[in-house]
């Protein structure tokens, strides 16, 4: 399986991925990477925070543009180089969050794309927005 090369793209194309966050979810990352901020994990001390209550890690949000950049735009065989993000927002528990990369700039010289990231919450609110720099995969040779 292949995902889409720099040939196929073309400047405004975009791709999406929802996902709702959960308690398995943020329990899973929080063990996966060894993030166990109590902003995550203890409501009673959450609830002294600015945001009042427990939130889900940042980057556990973020990851969905990964999914986007890997799996649909340009998807499978993608070499993702760089990334910058700015966090808006908080993501609550249970809310459902949608990754949206668009692409922005062409290179077909070097063979690298950059896509406008914007991750939304239900309501529509931007929660993190960024810029990322992918090597789209080249075309298999038959």
């Amino acid at each position: 399986m292949i995902g889409i090369t720099i040939d196929e793209m073309t400047i405004g194309q975009s791709a999406s991925f929802a996902k709702t966050m959960t308690e398995t979810d943020v329990g899973l990352f929080g063990g996966i990477t060894g993030d166990l901020n109590p902003a995550h994990f203890n409501e009673e001390y959450a609830k002294n925070t600015f945001f009042k209550g427990r939130i889900v890690h940042g980057m556990l949000a973020a990851s969905l543009i990964s999914t986007v950049l890997g799996m649909h735009l340009p998807g499978p065989g993608t070499i993702y180089m760089k990334q910058d993000l700015k966090f808006l927002a908080p993501v609550h528990f249970n809310d459902t969050i949608t990754a949206t990369c668009t692409v922005k700039e062409i290179n077909k010289e070097k063979n690298r794309v950059v896509l406008e990231c914007k991750v939304v919450n239900q309501a529509g609110e931007d929660v993190i927005v960024g810029d990322a720099l992918v090597s789209p995969p080249k075309a298999s040779k038959k």
